[in-house]
């Protein structure tokens, strides 16, 4: 993929590069949006850039993906690639942005690494970058092609429901009068909201329903931190949004989905809000009757913040062969297991598939103790809550 010259200057310059990433994703971000302010104000989440969440992950994905063509220039990382393709077309990233973002993107490169940027280290660099760049628009081209309905739909809230003090659910019919298309249990949508500064601001909630139901279910838990940019969007959705309200959601979007499992067992562990792929995949598999093995696996603060647990319960009572396990940090007596989630007393059966949705740190420790128990690394799926720091190693 990456041509010989290029891939020595890379290896010989990724050092360096990695090490001012943070630096040189701060300075791209406050160039593109001191040019084009209608980006962070419309399309970029504020919060995530106030938090700096934004920038790590960046810096994390570009780091990567070059270590992944030195170490593998025969493979690409489709995973990687999946994931981000699909959180852009969720928020109808363009082409041309691309080229927006190389141009501030390596004008933050020049300015941090001055004079060490020859004009053959920014040409190696420049074709990592549109390496990246076009897989990406491709993978992006295709997912339009291949969804089920238009890119942007308004939809009307028909119901809403307290689950927890700061978990409501969001059920939804496109104002359209048209149908309602399946999706593939485990995605998420993107919705987009007027805030009261008049920026619209979009962000991602799974889809907690059924995927094969008329109506299409959010799940949205209030996020602390407002009235600054973090938790905006959750804080105006619980305030201001009623039945009668109208948002706009985009196609169901995600790769965290359930793929040729019959006859596979699985393990569905989640932790907080993470439980709303959980209980849309536990339909799924309870309507098809799955009849291997399903261990589902769920840590919460307390019984009373246990989102969708109803839901949880029953779907799983619908399986052959289901293992339910619940740790509270609170009030666990005669409802769950006291603490952090442990699986060490909890059976794994041979050959499972792992997926995993939750805070990071959980998510994390959950996997090292798979490993433990055996279960490849290929079988363990994760999806994360924002931006994915996974690859930016931050805890």
């Amino acid at each position: 993929m990456l041509s010989e010259q290029s891939a020595t200057t890379v290896r010989a310059t990724l050092p360096a590069v990695g090490a001012s990433l943070g630096e040189i994703t701060e300075r791209f971000y406050a160039g593109l949006f001191a040019a084009r302010p209608e980006l962070l104000r419309d399309l970029f989440n504020r919060g995530n850039q106030a938090a700096g969440t934004q920038r790590q992950a960046l810096a994390g994905s570009i780091a990567a993906f070059a270590t992944h063509l030195l170490d593998h220039p025969d493979r690409r990382p489709d995973t990687l690639l999946s994931r981000i393709a699909h959180k852009h077309a969720s928020l109808g990233v363009t082409p041309e942005q691309y080229a927006l973002v190389h141009e501030h993107l390596f004008a933050a490169i020049a300015d941090v690494l001055g004079e060490a940027v020859t004009p053959e280290v920014a040409a190696a660099w420049t074709e990592v970058y549109w390496l990246m760049a076009n897989a990406l628009i491709a993978i992006e081209k295709r997912l339009s092609e291949e969804a089920r309905e238009p890119g942007h739909r308004e939809w009307e809230v028909v119901e809403r429901v307290t689950e927890t003090a700061d978990v409501v659910t969001f059920r939804l019919r496109p104002v359209d009068g048209g149908p309602v298309p399946g999706f593939r249990a485990g995605q998420y949508v993107s919705v987009q909201v007027e805030l009261p500064d008049g920026a619209r601001q979009i962000r991602q909630y799974s889809l907690s329903g059924a995927p094969d139901a008329t109506q299409r279910q959010i799940s949205v838990k209030r996020v602390p931190g407002a009235p600054g940019p973090e938790g905006e969007v959750s804080h105006h959705l619980h305030a201001r949004v009623q039945v009668g309200s109208v948002l706009r959601l985009s196609a169901p979007r995600g790769d965290l989905v359930l793929d040729d499992t019959a006859g596979t067992p699985l393990l569905l562990a989640s932790a907080g809000i993470g439980v709303t792929p959980m209980i849309s995949m536990l339909a799924q598999l309870a309507d098809a009757g799955h009849p291997a093995p399903v261990t589902v696996v769920h840590g919460d603060r307390s019984p009373a913040d246990h989102a969708l647990r109803d839901d949880h319960e029953a779907y799983a009572a619908k399986l052959p062969d289901a293992a339910v396990h619940f740790w509270y940090q609170e009030n666990a007596a005669g409802a769950a297991r006291p603490g952090l989630v442990d699986l060490s007393g909890v059976t794994v059966p041979p050959g499972t598939r792992a997926y995993l949705c939750g805070p990071l740190p959980f998510m994390r420790a959950v996997r090292g103790q798979l490993l433990d128990k055996g279960v490849a690394a290929a079988d363990i799926h994760y999806e994360v809550f924002g931006p994915d720091l996974w690859l930016a190693g931050a805890a």
